[in-house]
């Protein structure tokens, strides 16, 4: 069983940096540099956000830097259909992205639906020593066990 101590351990971060090196490969030869520019820049955003939201320390922080990826990805969807429409992709790789930039928003809103549902406060939370770390073990297993739950749903 993995211990959930950093946000490269995340799935949904995984699938991102995923998308994010997939996007880029695909539009290395653009010549469109703003077009180029944007849908990379938002392909960026969505493991970014999940990383800063991990590294906030609170989970309504984390929660919010979650939506800001999961909209990342939308934008990035939206930019795929767009670069296939103009010409820039086939039709085989705007379905390979576009299914992982979809794979990566149902990982981070199935993450988020935990998230809000869990009784976790999060690593901030502003009491002495030994109940902060009392409540990173809790924050730890909990995205441990989610991380499984995710993984078990997403062979």
């Amino acid at each position: 069983m993995a211990t959930v101590r950093q946000f490269e351990d995340l799935l949904c971060w995984q699938k991102a940096r995923e998308l994010t090196r997939e996007v880029y490969r695909a539009f290395n030869e653009c010549r469109d540099l703003g077009f180029r520019d944007q849908i990379q820049r938002a392909a960026v955003s969505v493991m970014s956000n999940i990383a800063e939201g991990f590294e906030s320390g609170t989970r309504q922080e984390f929660l919010n830097y979650l939506y800001i990826a999961k909209a990342s990805a939308g934008e990035v969807r939206a930019q795929l259909y767009a670069a296939h429409d103009i010409g820039y992709l086939n039709i085989e790789k705007f379905k390979y992205l576009n299914s992982l930039a979809l794979e990566c928003s149902r990982l981070i809103a199935s993450f988020i639906r935990a998230l809000k549902s869990s009784d976790v406060g999060g690593l901030q939370l502003k009491k002495e020593e030994s109940k902060q770390q009392q409540e990173r073990d809790e924050f730890e297993a909990y995205i441990r066990k989610r991380l499984e739950e995710e993984r078990a749903k997403h062979p």
